[in-house]
């Protein structure tokens, strides 16, 4: 018999009504927003500063990312039903899915196998619609610059040919990438260049996932740096007045969203920015009302250790005053047999030499999670391809390092196969050994910061800046944004900027090609390599297996 699809495990679940989810947090029914029967928004009013101060955050993050994917969501969920089944009270805290890689290549972003969060269908597909909020405070904004630019009253002389805000869509959509806008006459506007992003890519998400509250949500949109006038003033969206009513349409969307685990356990999801090109994690809020209700939270941080964590605790850290008490890393064997040399036909081949030359991708990020004073724990996503001795080295290696690396088994049990995993992360808690600081102070030069990261964290010998890149440093020296932590912009398939160099490569440089800069969210943005901010679809696009039939059961998610 064979295993059954993500999408028929959650579809055979008989989900728990969202009150006594919320019950289990100690949430009264009156503080919920309900969105039907399994899915409700929460106050932000339930934050508790004490409690945050002295409950558990818990960190899951990966090895470098293969075509195979490596689980962290997987891992996040199961480990969170794994506490619980230990006897501790856990909530998940995740970011929303976007639609984009939903229906281009990944199907789906809930989970996996029997750790999954639910909802499935309704978290994949609009959910709460906070991703349609984000895009339409964002494209209101964009409207509301081409409107001042079209118009003779109020206008404020912004150069056309210097507009850095771009229009987002929540879909991969190549051709969107690099328009012509304003066409059709002068009562269409004024021609210029423009493009789309993907909204998980746009600064409004990562303001909504970076704010305290309200206020401070229309503070961070009114910093939002569009461009220059001609006479090369920068101007902000508070130029434009536009910070009050972006904040009105995310009045909901700033709100977190509980549902629930296959075992029944609160889960709460919020935000979606990705890792490559943003912060890479759900929001302040969510995590700090999960830590608020809960005892451990368990939170992800997108793509791998290099990406997603080290902005965690660089940037989100520090705007959230929050810190990870234990850091997970995600490896299998399968990817690290990518990285020892495999092609993807080689995946599922059993290769020690391929494990062993892999598992140097492994030892680096183990190495790095060390650099921000916490000791991680490795778990290993197990796969019916995984042989003994293959698990037995990376046990053992892990060893060496100091590490406990632990079998996984969430996909296939749930929260049952992942009380090992649980035992372990509460152990190396409880141990009192992690002292979590910071890689960079931010007060350094910008300079300083970027060769902190590479060198530390990806292992470059070097960095080098482009011309376009030295110019942009003087306006950010202008703006006066130099004191801004650093959100690296680069492949997620290396630590280098080449996404061909898998393993540990040594003896690189990377380029800073340019700089973009999110100043209501508060971080720069050094660009490595060609980085896109708008996907394209496969050959065969995830979407040609979905359907849905005369009944409303959707098929092909997973």
């Amino acid at each position: 018999m064979s295993f059954p699809s993500d999408l028929e495990i959650a579809q055979s679940c008989n989900m728990q009504h969202i009150n006594e989810i919320a019950a289990k947090l100690n949430i009264a029914v009156d503080d919920l927003e309900h969105y039907g029967k399994f899915k409700a928004k929460l106050p932000l009013s339930l934050i508790n500063q004490e409690a945050i101060q002295k409950n558990k955050l818990i960190l899951v993050s990966a090895i470098t990312p293969t075509p195979a994917g490596e689980g962290k969501t997987t891992t996040s969920i199961g480990l969170t039903e794994g506490l619980n089944k230990i006897g501790k009270k856990a909530t998940v805290v995740l970011r929303e899915p976007s639609l984009g890689p939903v229906f281009g290549i990944k199907g789906g972003a809930a989970g996996g196998g029997y750790a999954q969060v639910v909802p499935m269908e309704d978290i994949n597909l609009h959910f709460t619609g906070d991703f349609s909020a984000i895009e339409k405070a964002n494209n209101l904004l964009a409207a509301l610059i081409d409107n001042n630019i079209q118009n003779k009253q109020n206008n404020l002389g912004i150069d056309p040919r210097q507009v850095y805000w771009k229009r987002v869509m929540d879909m991969n959509d190549r051709s969107l990438r690099n328009i012509t806008i304003g066409l059709g006459g002068t009562a269409n506007g004024m021609p210029r260049q423009d493009g789309f992003n993907i909204t998980p890519a746009s600064e409004v998400m990562a303001i909504l996932c970076m704010a305290k509250n309200i206020e401070d949500l229309k503070e961070k949109l009114g910093n939002i740096f569009i461009g220059f006038t001609f006479d090369k003033k920068p101007v902000y969206a508070r130029d434009l007045k536009a910070q009050g009513a972006m904040a009105l349409l995310l009045k909901d969307a700033i709100k977190p969203n509980l549902v629930q685990t296959l075992e029944g356990n609160p889960a709460i999801i919020h935000g979606g920015p990705f890792a490559n090109i943003a912060q890479g994690t759900n929001t302040i809020i969510a995590t700090k009302l999960g830590l608020s209700l809960s005892d451990y939270v368990v939170t992800e941080a997108g793509f791998g250790a290099d990406l997603g964590a080290e902005k965690f605790m660089n940037i989100k850290c520090g705007y959230g005053n929050i810190k990870p008490d234990a850091i997970v890393l995600v490896a299998t064997i399968r990817a690290l047999r990518h990285h020892g040399g495999a092609k993807k036909e080689e995946y599922n081949t059993v290769s020690m030499d391929r494990v062993v030359r892999g598992f140097e991708n492994l030892a680096k990020h183990i190495e790095n999670c060390k650099k921000f004073g916490v000791n991680p724990t490795v778990a290993i996503n197990h796969f019916p391809t995984d042989s003994d001795e293959e698990l037995h080295y990376v046990i053992n290696q892990c060893a060496k390092l100091q590490v406990k690396a632990v079998i996984a088994r969430g996909f296939s049990m749930g929260g049952d196969g992942m009380k090992d995993l649980a035992s372990a992360v509460v152990q190396e808690i409880e141990s009192g050994k992690n002292a979590f600081k910071p890689l960079y102070d931010w007060t350094m030069p910008v300079k300083e910061k970027i060769n902190r990261i590479a060198k530390e964290i990806y292992g470059a010998d070097s960095v080098n800046f482009s011309k376009d890149a030295e110019s942009d440093l003087k306006i950010i020296e202008k703006l006066g944004l130099a004191s801004l932590p650093i959100c690296m912009a680069k492949t997620q398939k290396s630590f280098s900027d080449d996404e061909s160099k898998i393993g540990r490569p040594t003896g690189f440089t990377v380029t800073v090609r340019e700089f973009e800069f999110a100043v209501g969210a508060g971080f720069i943005i050094p660009i490595l390599g060609d980085m896109m901010r708008m996907p394209g679809l496969p050959p065969i696009p995830a979407s040609e297996g979905m359907d849905i039939d005369a009944n409303g059961v959707i098929s092909g998610l997973s």
